[in-house]
């Protein structure tokens, strides 16, 4: 004689049935600290976060993740307005090579790699230093390498209203390195052209004189 077969079904999780536990849930983690955060997901990583090596491990990683994403506290055209000059040179002018250091948002990993500056000015120019600054204000925050671009090119434009802008980032990116496709060879190019760098002579100049080697490797 055949026994009836007996199903059991899993429960549901119980965040799943109780919107409170979820509210509760949420509450306690805005009330954690950055370090106690930290300390919770290396014992998730299967680590013991009390032994000697990781022991000050979260207190690092919090002053070091303050410091890569310190961009979101800087004013980009307070820093641009901060050294503008009237000057009457209507040539362009190139900062190139600039390093570059960013943490790509998909993955929080690295990428890194150079930065290449041009505009041709309107009646202003930018004091020198603020153009590797303003790199910074962008590069210290969760990116991507086109949205970075376009950003440093938008706030040169913005501040000093110049003939055009031109920018070019050369990077690469430890997404594709260390994991996923893990290419190590591969560098990752964008630009942006505004004004009279869009076509013509001007946007051949600038991208001749990125190409001219510099010394400089990534």
């Amino acid at each position: 004689m055949a026994h009836p077969m007996v199903v059991t079904k899993s429960p549901k999780s119980v965040t799943a049935l109780d919107p409170a536990t979820n509210a509760s849930s949420a509450a306690s983690l805005a009330q954690a600290s950055t370090q106690q955060l930290y300390r919770e997901l290396l014992g998730r990583f299967h680590e013991d976060p009390s032994r000697d090596g990781l022991l000050d491990t979260p207190k690092r990683v919090e002053k070091a993740m303050e410091f890569l994403t310190h961009g979101y506290t800087l004013n980009p055209t307070q820093i641009l307005r901060g050294a503008l000059f009237d000057v009457d040179y209507d040539e362009m002018v190139i900062v190139k090579d600039v390093e570059v250091y960013s943490l790509c948002e998909h993955h929080m990993l690295p990428f890194w790699g150079r930065v290449h500056v041009a505009y041709i000015p309107n009646g202003k120019v930018i004091g020198l230093s603020k153009i590797p600054r303003l790199i910074e204000v962008f590069s210290r925050r969760l990116q991507v390498q086109e949205r970075l671009t376009r950003q440093i090119a938008d706030a040169i434009q913005e501040a000093i209203e110049p003939q055009g802008v031109g920018v070019v980032i050369e990077a690469r990116h430890m997404c594709m390195m260390m994991r996923g496709v893990e290419k190590q060879q591969s560098t990752t190019v964008t630009s942006a052209m505004l004004g009279a760098f869009r076509s013509g002579p001007t946007r051949t100049e600038f991208l001749s004189l990125v190409r001219q080697q510099s010394g400089h490797q990534l």
